[in-house]
């Protein structure tokens, strides 16, 4: 009896494909495009497509005609047969959006490129046909390449939150697309990667083409997404970029050096109708009567889906054992990194509770007329040392957050970033003063430039993009300023270089270049603080008595009435604390023209 067989997390893709019918309607898909095509045409090689609108999906099938060789989808490979993201960036940017900070670039297949290359200018009328209804994007050969590529090219345009509006593109007997790069985008993302089904049969030389025949793991191709490789004993599932690349060269029943078109195509019409409707699920039965540990097993009972190991063999020769081995460290390896994958909402609520007592103790100190940037710099309550571990904690939560969103491709990336924004602005407002007051209690200067953390400097710049520019304050801003956060995290830098310009303009041992630079650097200073007053966007504790930003106010008065900053200086800023009219901000009654 024949076995369908799957190994790690492809299982439940390949269940639902094969088990409901949708396997069979997408190769059905492909038959019926093929038998609409004039076999007599003779014409340069194009793509033909067809949409076909079922009930309850959408499919759209793609096929290249006339048949295509061996040398045209390697077109003189050593890496000629490739074709850079990075040459692509003006005349063809539509997978610009795979690249990441972290994997900046990836090479697609020269002859699949060009093919879907071909259909660009029916793209969008494609896209149009795509509703709410699941989509089947299918293809056979080099028309799975177009397949794959056009499914890339939706990941980008569609909404993918929703399971009905996610492409699902099952190819069969298609060339490997692309490089490591685009292994990497595709793979590192679970979401896209489970996009993805390649059937493979065993006697199709196609799929293995551009593989390096004597040694896999060296091959420029990496394969990407899930693949079904079908035996006429079973079939068995991997995911595994390497394992995969050994399995298409070690299942490989060579036949004629050029099979006819036809040929091939009745290898799939005979998997499919195989395959139909048959429930997937492991065999264990044979587990028991060997003596070899679990995880090797399965691979073993994979293997003999596939044909390469015999159920009653005794002895395996070292080629078969090593590939065993190699599997099995592949899959471990996979599973591990699985597990690794970073999940935020999972220790969302032990966030929210540090946050909380980061809340409690800003208020705490507000209370007591010192605010919490100038108590925790001072660390002198138990409380302050548990504020240690707490922002320890939040810290080490964002810089994972912010190191996630920039290895995502761009939209996702994007989208990842919208969606915590907000809680990873009130993070970084609330915990980058503390890490400000550690940082000039070490006696050093310049934090923005030379001590800022990376990820303080991208929740930043992120808020940036999606920021609309600054207008006059609403009223329910002034009114809720007293329990807002400074919107600059930045500002205690602030307030602490110019406490340094005071100190640089008092000394007497200060050059004449030292004293007018801080005396520039104070003006900039007074400036930057009538800014985020006339905006409502710093907290009302900066004007509480024993503030670092009150020192500096006391420190600066004093320059100014000996006259160190010009006779009769004057400013708006000057002007308003002299006065006192600071004490109507908390309230949201001072109004600054």
């Amino acid at each position: 009896m024949s076995r369908i067989h799957l190994f790690s997390g492809g299982l439940e893709l390949a269940n639902l494909v094969v088990s409901s019918g949708v396997l069979y309607h997408s190769w059905a898909a492909v038959r019926d495009l093929y038998s609409e095509i004039n076999q007599n045409e003779q014409q340069s090689l194009s793509v033909r497509y067809k949409v076909s609108q079922q009930p309850n999906s959408t499919t759209i099938a793609f096929f290249t005609w006339p048949a295509c060789s061996k040398d045209y989808i390697i077109q003189g490979g050593g890496g000629e047969d490739l074709v850079s993201s990075s040459t692509l960036k003006e005349s063809f940017p539509l997978f610009e959006f795979l690249c990441t900070k972290t994997n900046p670039q990836f090479s697609i297949n020269k002859a699949a490129l060009e093919l879907f290359a071909s259909i660009r200018d029916s793209l969008p009328s494609l896209k149009s046909q795509i509703d709410s209804k699941p989509v089947i994007i299918t293809g056979n050969s080099l028309g799975g390449s177009v397949a794959s590529l056009f499914t890339l090219w939706l990941l980008e345009k569609i909404n993918l939150s929703s399971t009905k509006t996610r492409p699902l593109c099952i190819t069969f007997g298609s060339p490997l697309v692309g490089d490591d790069g685009l292994q990497e985008a595709t793979s590192k993302y679970p979401t896209w990667n489970s996009c993805f089904l390649h059937v493979v049969s065993d006697q199709d030389p196609i799929p293995r083409v551009l593989i390096s025949p004597h040694n896999p793991i060296d091959s420029i191709y990496k394969p990407f997404g899930t693949f079904l490789l079908h035996s006429e004993l079973g079939c068995a599932c991997f995911e595994d970029s390497q394992s995969i690349l050994d399995l298409l060269t070690a299942t490989y029943l060579e036949g004629p050096e050029n099979q006819n078109p036809n040929q091939v195509l009745e290898f799939y019409e005979a998997l499919v109708q195989h395959l139909n409707h048959k429930v997937i699920c492991k065999d264990t039965t044979q587990l028991v009567k060997r003596n070899t540990k679990s995880f090797e097993a399965g691979i073993i009972t994979q293997l003999e889906a596939i044909g390469l190991v015999r159920p009653q063999q005794q002895q395996r020769n070292n080629g078969i054992d090593n590939l065993i081995t190699r599997t099995e460290r592949q899959e471990k390896k996979l599973v591990i990194l699985k597990r690794q994958v970073f999940d935020p909402s999972k220790k969302l609520n032990d966030i929210k509770i540090n946050m909380a007592y980061l809340e409690w103790y800003k208020k705490h100190f507000k209370d007591k007329g010192i605010g919490y940037y100038d108590s925790y710099k001072n660390s002198g309550n138990l409380s302050d040392l548990n504020v240690v571990r707490y922002k320890k904690i939040l810290t080490c939560y964002w810089e994972e957050m912010v190191d996630e969103a920039e290895k995502k491709p761009q939209k996702e990336g994007a989208s990842f970033r919208t969606r915590w924004l907000f809680a990873g602005t009130n993070y970084r407002r609330m915990c980058e003063p503390l890490d400000i007051a550690e940082y000039y209690n070490k006696g050093l200067k310049d934090y923005i430039n030379q001590g800022r953390p990376k990820h303080y400097k991208q929740l930043e710049q992120w808020l940036k993009e999606i920021e609309k520019p600054a207008s006059n304050p609403s009223q329910l801003k002034k009114q809720n300023v007293a329990s807002s956060l400074t919107e600059d995290s930045c500002f205690w830098a602030h307030v602490e270089e110019a406490r340094i310009s005071c100190e640089l303009l008092s000394s007497r041992e200060s050059s004449i270049g030292e004293k007018e630079s801080s005396k520039h650097n104070l003006v900039e200073f007074e400036n930057y603080v009538l800014s985020l007053m006339k905006n409502y966007a710093v907290s009302p504790e900066i004007f509480l008595p024993r503030s670092s930003f009150m020192l500096w106010w006391k420190e600066y008065e004093e320059i100014i009435r000996k006259g160190i900053m010009g006779a009769a200086y004057y400013s708006p800023l000057t002007d308003l604390m002299k006065s006192r009219s600071y004490q109507n901000y908390a309230t949201g009654g001072l109004e600054i023209p």
